[in-house]
């Protein structure tokens, strides 16, 4: 099974050149993946390792609306090297620019502008995931994780993670504790 440790998603227009660029970019030649999370998208993908020999696989996925996935697998429950993982969302970045395209998201999420807080459509929305209600925990250090979080995720990503869910009208009915804590945790007190 492939479990993705790295994924960037953008959108815009390529061109079948801007597309072989890609391909030879990142040197993919294995044509597309048949297996794991949005395989029948994939156009092309390769299968390399990390320094440590850990196995892993690259893929380039074409999504609807001229959305574009830039994939990093893990094929085992060993994690890529926190190194091999950095260099390659720099060369995912720099393919995004150097293309045009408009980068939404990547995860997880390493600076503030990789965070996506992109909606749905209306009967899909999710942004006030809440609905006027709070079904969270009253601890903050407990709500990372319902926020797609680690504990230890970077702090501007927190923080922008952090002030979308107080934007929700379930944030009204957060408890006076965790109001407290969010907003010590973003003056620069919390954490």
């Amino acid at each position: 099974m492939l479990w993705p440790a790295l994924r960037a998603h953008s959108v815009g227009k390529l061109s079948e050149a801007q597309v072989t660029w890609l391909r030879e970019r990142f040197g993919l030649t294995e044509g597309p993946r048949t297996e794991g999370p949005a395989a029948d998208g994939s156009l092309a993908h390769r299968r390399l390792t990390d320094e440590e020999g850990i196995p892993l696989v690259l893929d380039l996925t074409a999504m609807e609306r001229d959305g574009w996935l830039f994939t990093l697998f893990q094929v085992t429950a060993d994690k890529p090297t926190a190194d091999f993982v950095a260099k390659q969302r720099a060369e995912f970045r720099a393919a995004v620019d150097h293309l045009g395209l408009k980068l939404l998201e990547i995860e997880p999420a390493a600076t503030a502008d990789e965070v996506s807080l992109i909606t749905l459509s209306a009967e899909d929305e999710q942004l006030d995931a809440f609905d006027g209600v709070w079904d969270l925990p009253d601890d903050l250090n407990r709500i990372w994780f319902h926020l797609g979080l680690l504990r230890d995720s970077p702090r501007e990503v927190q923080e922008v993670k952090l002030r979308h869910l107080m934007g929700t009208s379930g944030w009204r009915q957060a408890p006076e504790r965790v109001r407290r804590q969010a907003q010590e945790f973003l003056d620069g007190d919390g954490r």
